[in-house]
C-alpha cells in the first residue's frame, strides 16, 4: 500500500489571487492544481477540484477581501477538499478581510471576524497561514493552529538596502505603535506616534505627532492601506515638521476610493506594498515587494514539520 504521508501536496488558487498563488507555486517548485470554475446565471458559481486529493496535504490559496465573493469561493474550495477526503488543509490567507470588525466597539454590531474564523473552520481547514492580521487577537478566534507571518521579513531588506541614514519609524495611530516598535528595534531607529481623532470611519478630523522627525527620513508602517487618507495626512504633517523624506510601508494595499490619487498627490516619496491583495492599478509611487518566497518557505516547513520561526526578523 502506498505511504500517503509521503505524498506530495497540492496547492489550489481561489481566482481573486491567482497571481499570487502562481508565483507561491512556483517558488514552492510545483504547478497549481486544477480547480474548474461553475457559473449559473444567476451569479451562484460551484468550484470543483479536477484532479484526486484524496490522503494528501493540500494548501488553498486565496485573500478574502470583498466583495463576499471570494470569502465565498474560499469556503467552497475548502469544503470540496474535505468531501473529497484530503488528509490536512491549510487555507493560505495573505490578506485575511472582515478583520476590523474584531470585537464590539458599539451597541449591536457583529464580530465579524470571529464569524469568519468559525466559518473557515467549518469548511474544512485543518490549519491557517496569513500575514499581518489587522489584529494579533484574532490568532485566538480559531481553534486551529494558525501561521501568523510577518511582512516585516520582507520588507526590513527591501528597506535597508535605500541606505538611508537618519531614519525614524512612525506609526500612523496609536494601536500600530507596537509594529513601529518592533521595525524601529531592528532598524536601531527612532520612533514617533501619530495621534488622530475621526469624524468617522475613514474620514479624520485632527492629526499631532508624538516625537520629533525634523532633519529625518520617515517610515510609516501599517498593516494595511484603504483610502489612503491617514497616510496622505502624516505624510504631509511630518514634511511640515522638517521631515527630510515620509515613506510608506503598508502590508495590504487595499486602495478603496480615491486611495490612488491621494497617495500621487500626497508628500508621500514611495508607498511601499505587498502583493496579497492585487494591485487596481499601477502608480509611480507604488512598488511592490512579493511575498510569495515567504509563504512558499513556510508551507514547505509545515509539509516537512519543521519549525517556522526561523521565517521571522522580527
Amino acid at each position: 500500500m502506498e505511504n500517503t504521508t509521503q505524498l506530495a501536496p497540492k496547492i489550489f488558487a481561489c481566482r481573486q489571487s491567482i497571481k499570487l498563488a502562481e508565483k507561491i507555486a512556483k517558488e514552492y517548485g510545483q504547478e497549481l492544481g486544477d480547480v474548474k470554475i461553475s457559473t449559473f446565471s444567476d451569479g451562484e458559481f460551484q468550484p470543483a477540484l479536477v484532479e484526486s486529493v484524496r490522503g494528501r496535504r493540500i494548501f488553498v490559496i486565496g485573500s478574502t477581501f470583498p466583495n463576499s465573493d471570494n470569502l465565498m469561493e474560499m469556503l467552497l474550495i475548502l469544503d470540496a477538499a474535505k468531501r473529497a477526503s484530503a488528509r490536512h488543509i491549510t487555507a493560505v490567507i495573505p490578506y485575511f478581510g472582515w478583520a476590523r470588525q474584531d470585537r464590539k466597539d458599539q451597541p449591536r454590531v457583529a464580530i465579524g471576524a470571529k464569524l469568519v474564523a468559525n466559518l473557515i473552520q467549518a469548511a474544512g481547514a485543518t490549519r491557517i497561514m496569513t500575514m499581518d492580521l489587522h489584529a494579533d487577537q484574532i490568532q485566538g478566534f480559531f481553534e486551529k493552529p494558525v501561521d501568523h507571518l510577518y511582512a516585516s521579513t520582507i520588507f526590513l531588506p527591501y528597506i535597508q538596502k535605500l541606505g538611508l541614514k537618519n531614519i525614524t519609524v512612525a506609526s500612523p495611530d496609536m494601536g500600530g505603535s507596537k509594529r513601529a516598535y518592533a521595525y524601529s528595534k531592528y532598524l536601531e531607529s527612532e520612533v514617533v506616534i501619530c495621534y488622530k481623532e475621526r469624524l468617522k470611519a475613514n474620514v479624520i478630523d485632527t492629526m499631532e505627532l508624538i516625537g520629533e522627525v525634523e532633519g529625518r527620513h520617515v517610515i510609516l508602517v501599517d498593516d494595511m492601506i484603504d483610502t489612503g487618507g491617514t497616510l496622505a495626512k502624516a505624510a504631509d504633517v511630518m514634511m511640515e515638521k522638517g521631515a527630510l523624506s515620509v515613506r510608506a510601508v503598508c502590508t495590504h494595499p487595499i486602495l478603496s476610493g480615491a486611495a490612488y490619487e491621494k497617495i500621487e498627490n500626497s508628500k508621500l516619496s514611495e508607498l511601499i506594498v505587498s502583493d496579497t491583495i492585487p494591485l487596481k492599478r499601477e502608480s509611480s509611487k507604488i512598488n511592490v515587494v512579493s511575498c510569495a518566497p515567504l509563504f512558499a518557505n513556510v508551507m514547505h516547513n509545515v509539509q516537512d514539520c519543521s519549525s517556522i520561526s526561523g521565517q521571522f526578523l522580527m
